[in-house]
């Protein structure tokens, strides 16, 4: 595959490349993965309207982000495990927002740590953070993002009980995982990967093997995360946590207007329309058919985002049309990821800035924010 024209290609070519069980994990959804579905097929129900004889000659895709400048209102979305799409990950990816001009998101759950990253980029980046039962730690992880230089926390607040995705459970997918035969002939086909896996230091948790007391390889790591996420979490927690952090805060997971108010009320600055790419609630609404009622609900007093399904410039644009005033990717940075490291992301992201500005340019759009309901044929929302 030479030539690679679109996100599909780099999730074939990434298919290839990252063993089963961790391409897997990326690419997979929970129980049917109906929600997952639809987060992307629900993008090719929105209709575009087309215009002609009009000036686009000069465009603009440039926008702002909680204050951020952004060359597309486009950010990475924090992905966990993503060090093992390809040797060190997270810090690929973010040298490639980087370099494109958009945010990069950690996550909590990253292979790479926050010093890490920060080591290796001049960018700010965002902190993606989970709440566990033991605060010190979370204390102790905002601090170290403060430290770390990072300019946003986002708050997740969709995982605080696993949805069953049945390939990880088939895979074997655990901390450390499982040796079994199947694994090891996937992984002897798989000699790009392997090579730049021996070439690393970087194959555990880093934000927390060695920062948890008890915790200092992966088996004894895997019996921690298994009774630290908390499913107490409230609204009183996002206070302290904003408290705590004292800056930007982002709210991730938010699928309900009602949960948008609170969210509005909390005093965040975004908040996210996401259903955790399908991971979670399997048979809840995909992310692009929630958007429009939140965005009426509390889009006058927050930054309404989406995250989820978006593999195109134009799902970008019909994001942004319905009201986003900011777009997610993840599983399509993942594949450009799996698929050529850096240069795979900086790919993915180049696809999709191609795709945006042409696909405005044939709406009759020369800027970003003249993005609007009027540049859609057809809604079903």
């Amino acid at each position: 595959m030479a030539t690679m024209t679109c996100i599909e290609d780099l999730r074939v070519l990434a298919k290839r490349r990252v063993p089963r069980m961790f391409y897997d994990y990326a690419d997979s959804g929970s129980w049917t993965e109906t929600t997952y579905r639809s987060n992307q097929d629900d993008f090719q129900r929105i209709k575009l309207r087309q215009r002609v004889a009009v000036d686009v000659d000069q465009r603009s895709l440039r926008s702002r982000m909680i204050g951020q400048d952004v060359a597309m209102p486009v950010a990475l979305a924090p992905t966990g495990l993503t060090g093992m799409q390809h040797a060190d990950g997270e810090i690929l990816a973010a040298r490639a927002a980087e370099k494109c001009g958009v945010p990069f998101t950690l996550s909590t759950m990253s292979i790479c740590s926050i010093e890490d990253v920060a080591a290796h980029t001049k960018a700010p980046f965002w902190f993606q953070l989970y709440v566990m039962r033991d605060r010190d730690f979370i204390e102790r992880l905002i601090d170290r993002a403060k430290a770390a230089r990072c300019s946003a926390l986002m708050l997740t607040l969709d995982l605080q009980i696993l949805g069953q995705r049945h390939k990880d459970l088939k895979n074997g997918l655990s901390a450390p995982p499982k040796p079994t035969l199947a694994n090891l002939l996937n992984l002897a086909t798989k000699p790009r990967w392997g090579l730049g896996m021996l070439g690393t230091r970087r194959h555990g948790f880093g934000n927390i093997v060695g920062h948890v007391k008890g915790v200092e390889d992966m088996g004894s790591l895997s019996a921690w995360t298994s009774q630290q996420f908390d499913p107490r979490l409230t609204w009183e927690d996002v206070a302290w946590i904003k408290k705590c952090w004292g800056g930007k805060l982002i709210l991730k997971g938010v699928m309900d207007a009602e949960d948008a108010q609170r969210a509005a009320d909390s005093g965040a600055d975004a908040l996210i329309v996401s259903n955790h790419g399908g991971r979670q609630l399997d048979g809840a609404p995909s992310s692009i058919s929630a958007l429009p009622a939140i965005v009426d609900a509390v889009g006058s007093r927050i930054e309404v985002w989406i995250d989820g399904g978006i593999r195109s410039g134009q799902d970008v644009l019909k994001a942004v049309a319905l009201g986003a005033k900011g777009t997610l990717i993840g599983r399509a940075f993942l594949y450009g990821l799996g698929a050529q490291g850096q240069a795979g992301v900086e790919h993915c992201l180049n696809i999709i800035r191609n795709e945006l500005d042409i696909t405005m340019a044939f709406c009759g759009k020369t800027d970003i924010h003249q993005i609007d309901r009027g540049v859609l044929q057809h809604s079903p929302w």
